[in-house]
């Protein structure tokens, strides 16, 4: 398979208005992914959905451009979840779903994750299809003026939506008595997530649900936590939700304003499932960066945990395989299959919720399942060729591994986006780990100005 230049882990991302996110780009993005799925004699449709981010407003109509003229119809859904554009995409018996985002980005970046007509993310080998095509003269293979495809607005994406969300909560069960504050990060989920919670009877405090095109993710949502954590206090809720800027992950603070994350739901998740005979193949998937105290908890209850590289799409794709419908990532990437193709923040809350209902017990206790080992990560910047691979970088990671012997965790790799190295270690001896890192962050510094 030939190597992408524009995809990455999760799409494509970069700075809006730049190369890698221009105009031009999504034009022939547009043309090579419409033409690589136009098959056959019907109809051809694509739905596209975006966050909130001013950049949104030059990509969405390049987009549009660029699938109208491989023959494709263009169903525009605005500012949506991106697991609703994957459901959307499924339910619509579309050929193609599109979401613009960045994540949890800050506003200056934007990007763009395709879905297949299943639901799920492309493959890194279709990607690869597309990039090649985007390379190629489309001249000669786009639409005849006659065949061109046509775009509107569908009404009433974000009712379909609120509806699928509404119906993954146990029926019978409701809200009802339950403060929940919710932090939108001013994007993607800023009207659906806190219509769905009041719907099933929740008192909403609704937070990050003003977006002006500048301010998704800032200083708010799952990537400042800390934000949600103080509200929640302030308004002495019962549990808390933030989720990032197109809702596809979610952390949690519980009523004394102490942060939940990925780890602890789906712990949460895995046990409750795994008691009531939802767990299929008593096992779960998780990153290499989930904790060793997860792992620890679920082997004493039974439940084997499946370890990828780090990316939902990875997650997903073993889940796949194994067939099994729990996963996620400590960031709060949660894929329930059973529900979504894809991570949804809001429906892997609802989840939470649920159990904290049926167990009328506080946040605080339903959702601490187990006691995390201390762990530390730390990023190392470097130019030119990666360090990773150097001798003396080998052979000190080496060297640490034998130091934890067996009661610790070790992992080196490159960051997908940028220059960097991410050194994690894990470890009953807080010291030791705090040790580790500094020592190898030293070396990969040091190799790194050498080479």
């Amino acid at each position: 398979m030939a190597a992408r230049k524009l995809f990455g882990t999760d799409g494509i991302r970069g700075r809006a208005n730049t190369p890698t996110m221009s105009p031009d780009m999504a034009l022939r993005l547009g043309q090579a992914a419409g033409l690589l799925f136009v098959r056959g004699s019907h109809r051809h449709q694509v739905v596209i959905g975006k966050d909130t981010r001013l950049s949104g407003y030059m990509i969405e109509p390049a987009l549009t451009a660029g699938f109208i003229s491989a023959g494709m119809d263009v169903q525009l859904v605005g500012p949506l979840p991106t697991p609703a554009i994957a459901m959307l995409t499924r339910s619509m018996r579309a050929d193609l779903g599109v979401m613009i985002s960045a994540s949890h980005n800050p506003f200056e970046d934007n990007g763009i994750k395709l879905f297949g007509p299943d639901g799920f993310k492309l493959s890194d080998e279709t990607e690869a299809e597309i990039e090649a095509l985007m390379e190629s003269d489309l001249s000669e293979r786009l639409a005849q003026p006659g065949e061109l495809g046509r775009a509107r607005r569908l009404e009433h994406a974000a009712g379909r939506y609120i509806e699928i969300a509404k119906a993954s909560f146990p029926r019978g069960r409701t809200l009802d008595g339950l403060r929940v504050v919710i932090d939108c990060a001013q994007g993607a989920a800023y009207r659906v997530a806190p219509t769905v919670l009041r719907e099933l009877g929740a008192e909403v405090v609704a937070i990050g649900v003003s977006p002006d095109g500048f301010n998704i993710n800032r200083e708010c949502g799952s990537t400042t936590p800390e934000n949600l954590c103080r509200e929640v206090l302030a308004q002495g809720a019962d549990l808390g939700l933030a989720l990032d800027g197109d809702a596809d992950r979610v952390l949690l603070s519980d009523e004394r304003g102490q942060l939940i994350d990925g780890d602890q739901v789906l712990a949460l998740i895995a046990e409750t499932w795994a008691r009531d005979g939802r767990l299929r193949g008593n096992a779960i998937v998780a990153t290499v960066m989930s904790n060793l105290g997860l792992e620890r908890l679920l082997g004493s209850r039974g439940i084997a945990l499946h370890r990828t590289r780090v990316g939902d799409r990875y997650v997903v794709e073993t889940m796949r395989e194994l067939g099994l419908n729990v996963g996620g990532e400590q960031s709060g990437h949660m894929i329930l299959s059973d529900f979504a193709t894809t991570g949804d923040g809001l429906i892997a809350a609802l989840q939470v919720l649920a159990t904290v209902v049926a167990e009328g017990r506080p946040a605080s206790e339903v959702c601490r399942r187990f006691e995390p080992l201390p762990q530390l990560l730390r990023n190392v910047r470097y130019r030119g060729a990666s360090p990773l691979e150097h001798p003396e970088v080998v052979a000190e990671a080496r060297a640490a591994e034998q130091r934890f012997n067996g009661a610790g965790r070790l992992l080196l790799r490159p960051s997908g986006t940028e220059p960097l190295i991410r050194v994690m270690a894990e470890g009953e001896d807080p010291a030791l780990v705090e040790e580790i890192v500094a020592s190898l962050c030293a070396r990969i510094e040091r190799v790194a100005e050498s080479v």
